[in-house]
């Protein structure tokens, strides 16, 4: 078994983009500018969008912090993000998900440029994506893409399920899986709620990707000898031996699971650096691709 670093991989592709950075530096080129809108005090948020700041510091990119209570409305909020598509200092932008239950995610999503739309949700780059033409990829599947290519990981007519249908990863990964691209050649089984005889199906992958958020949902007896498994649930749950008073823990029994695996991602540790990676890589290409 071995552990596929998301830690790892994720502080190699920060330090090839810092490398980028330094280099339009000397050349006194424009530095890439990622903003963040943050609405509310929701932990896991909170969490994300400061580990993307301490990225950009990382790297050298500049940034900028948006941060608004629960109680604001849809419309200062899509006010917000035009005034975002129109700022040229501005190169790319995200709006944390999830937000509070009055605003509707998918105006605010519709309403951000798609050339702006570093988090790859937009319909226009999801489309691009399926077509498999330019545009940004959603960032936690093209971190996972991402980290099965660095590793050397062969997909080409192996046996894909994905467990989780969301618009955020297990949608968007199990096209990216199948398309006629390298990584790719899949043959992707994107399995749900209402899916019978899960087991069996996950018993078949050679590569298993749960995307759920159930923690220890997936058990040895669903996994066969060698498969590769990701897990990209991140759910708290309580533990009063930590300070904090909880930990992150995975949709993949991890101690089960392991030992039957050829690689597999920790938690935490795993996915969601390469998540913030995917961002830093779409954020300089968003530039790039305005000639800046």
């Amino acid at each position: 078994m071995q552990l596929l670093d998301g830690k790892k991989t994720s502080d190699e592709i920060k330090k090839e983009l810092a490398q980028k950075v330094a280099q339009r530096k000397l050349e006194g080129k424009k530095i890439p500018h990622l903003a963040a809108i943050l609405v509310g005090n929701d932990g896991g948020s909170m969490t994300y969008v400061n580990a993307k700041v301490k990225a950009c510091d990382q790297i050298g990119f500049e940034s900028t912090l948006i941060r608004y209570d629960s109680s604001v409305s849809e419309e200062i909020l899509l006010g917000k993000v035009q005034q975002l598509n129109e700022d040229k200092s501005i190169d790319g932008f995200i709006v944390q998900l999830p937000l509070p239950d009055h605003i509707d995610e998918l105006r605010v999503t519709q309403a951000i440029d798609p050339m702006k739309d570093v988090d790859g949700f937009h319909p226009v780059n999801l489309g691009n994506m399926v077509l498999n033409l330019p545009g940004f990829l959603p960032a936690t599947p093209a971190g996972i893409v991402e980290i099965i290519k660095r590793n050397g990981i062969e997909t080409s007519g192996k046996r894909c399920v994905v467990i989780g249908r969301s618009n955020i990863v297990g949608m968007p990964v199990s096209i990216m899986l199948s398309r006629n691209a390298d990584p790719g050649n899949c043959t992707v089984t994107l399995t749900h709620s209402r899916t019978q005889n899960i087991k069996e199906i996950c018993l078949t992958a050679d590569i298993l990707i749960s995307a759920i958020g159930k923690p220890g949902f997936v058990k040895a007896d669903m996994v066969k000898e060698g498969a590769v498994v990701i897990d990209v649930g991140t759910t708290r749950v309580p533990d009063d031996s930590r300070a904090r008073g909880w930990r992150l823990r995975g949709d993949v029994d991890f101690d089960e699971v392991a030992p039957k695996c050829s690689f597999i991602t920790p938690v935490p540790g795993g996915v969601g650096p390469m998540t913030i990676a995917s961002l830093m890589i779409n954020t300089l290409r968003a530039m790039e691709l305005e000639g800046k």
